[in-house]
This record gives structure tokens, sequence and C-alpha cells, in this order.
């Protein structure tokens, strides 16, 4: 029989990543502790990859991935007081799941020992499998206007170990330069306020918005360039007694800002708001939304 071309190879093994990696969130070990109330948003329309990102065979957060774009949709994880201190010593990541039902369900680094992730492929097809599944350390190198922008940031966590599971280009999109300052000040903004007035645990959710911008390489379309980063928190338990300029953003408040090199200042808006927003630039349904309960609390 002969092999198979590297068209259809590829093919194949596109078709085998549209799996995902989990089903359901609230069915794997842990998995949903990222997610207030156990429930990640609704509403998306699609066909995406369900992410439980492990590191060191622990759960860290969750990423609706899309593979098709090469891009998580977002990534929802619970911060972490810390004093936002950006560690830059670990290295990139990538997910073996997505290239392989066979891989490892931790994430892995980029290296010699990718290209063998599977003991029951070639090294050819698993760097097919790899190309077709997710973006590589490749795709960012040319792409100068560009930074890897975390959706779940180091800043917002502080063990070590959870830092170093937000190096995965699984985490990762393409962020205009000129945006990376506004909304890095974001983050700030909201670690302080966390830090400060969140008495319990703070759920994030942090997410993209896409319209057509891609990042090339060798003239094909490789990741996708969101047109807006967004965010929001839900922190049901926290102090009453804060100035009322940031007792009204809780238990919850969001914000959004364009991925581009003008116009990109952040927003601070109502979840409700965001939710608003996100409707006229995503494929959601009318039941969209990003917390349980919109993070209201039965108690």
């Amino acid at each position: 029989m002969p092999a198979p071309t590297p068209v259809a190879l590829l093919l194949l093994l596109l078709q085998g990543s549209q799996a995902g990696v989990v089903g359901d969130f609230n069915h794997v070990e842990r998995c949903q502790d990222s997610l207030y109330m156990g429930t990640p948003p609704r509403g998306y329309l699609g066909s995406f990859a369900k992410i439980c990102q492990r590191y060191g065979d622990r759960p860290r957060y969750v990423t609706l991935y899309d593979n098709s774009k090469r891009i998580p949709v977002y990534s929802a994880y619970t911060f972490k007081k810390s004093d936002g201190e950006k560690t830059v010593d670990f290295p990139w990541m990538f997910e073996p799941q997505l290239a392989s039902d066979q891989g490892s369900n931790n994430m892995e680094p980029f290296g010699p020992s990718s290209s063998s992730s599977s003991s029951s492929s070639s090294s050819s097809a698993t760097a097919v499998n790899l190309l077709a599944s997710q973006a590589l350390l490749e795709d960012y190198t040319d792409a100068v206007q560009y930074e890897r922008g975390q959706l779940n940031p180091d800043g917002h966590q502080a063990d070590p170990l959870d830092k170093a599971s937000t190096y995965t280009l699984t985490n990762v999109v393409p962020q205009s330069r000129e945006f990376t300052g506004p909304w890095a000040r974001h983050r700030w903004l909201i670690r302080q306020r966390l830090n400060n007035f969140c008495s319990g645990r703070a759920f994030m959710v942090t997410g993209v918005t896409t319209a057509g911008s891609t990042v090339r390489r060798g003239n094909v379309d490789r990741v996708a360039v969101p047109d807006y980063l967004w965010s929001a928190y839900c922190c049901v338990d926290f102090d009453h007694n804060a100035p009322y300029s940031e007792r009204y953003k809780f238990p919850t408040f969001a914000a959004y800002g364009l991925n581009d090199q003008a116009n990109n200042q952040v927003v601070e808006v109502p979840l409700k708001t965001l939710e608003k927003f996100l409707r006229g630039r995503m494929a959601v349904d009318r039941n969209f939304q990003i917390f349980y309960s919109d993070c209201v609390s039965d108690g």
C-alpha cells in the first residue's frame, strides 16, 4: 500500500486534532477549580478544543482553544495574590494532546523532545501534526510587530510552577507591541485591586475576539491576530469597607482594549456591558455568559 502523501497526512492529522483534549472541563480532576461554580463561559458557537492546562502533573487552569486559528479563545484561571513580578527564565511549551491523542497530558517544552512526543509516530509525522494543531515558536520569530501575549499572565500567579504553566503557546495570542503597555497597566491595576480588596478566591477569564488578520509564515496563514483582548473577574467574598471607588467594582467587573497600534486604551466596564460588546463581535448565542449566574452568590 503506498504511503500517504504529505497533504493527505496533514488532512488526517487535522481531523484528529479537532477532537480536543478533554470532553468537558468538569469531568477532569480539579480542572473545574479554575472556574467560578465549576462552570465555564457558555454560549460559544463553533468547534473548539477544551484544554485542562497541566504542568508538573497538576491542573493549573483551563483554556478554550481554536485549532483552526491556533490561538486560545479564552483562558480561565484562579488569581493568586502576588507581587506581580514577571518571570522570564521558563521555556516556552506546547500541548502534546492537541498534536496526538496519545500525547502526554502535561504541557512540554519545545526542543528536541517535541519531535518524539509520540513513540508510535515518526518524527516527520509528529512535526506535521504539531504544525497542524497549534502555534509554534517559529510562527512568532519574524512577527516583529507582535509580542506573545499571555491570557493567563504569570504576574497573576504566585507559585513558581503556576507561573511556569503560563508559558505555553496555547495560552498566547499575538499582541500588538503598542498595546502591551496599556494591557500590562490594566493587569497591574487588577492585581492591586484583588490583592487589596478580594478576601476570598478570585476567578478570572481573559479572552479575545478575532476578525481575519493573521500572522503568516511561508505564505501560509498561521496564527490569528485578535482585534480585542478582554478580561473579567469574579470575587464574591470582598471587603465591604473598601472605598466606594473600588467597592462598586465588586463582586465582578470587566474590561476590553483594541489590540492595535493606536486607540488602544483599556476601558473598564460592568460585566453585562462587556458581554453585550462581545455579542456583536463573536459567534455566540443569546445565552452567552462569562460567569455562572453573572457572579451573583446564592449565599
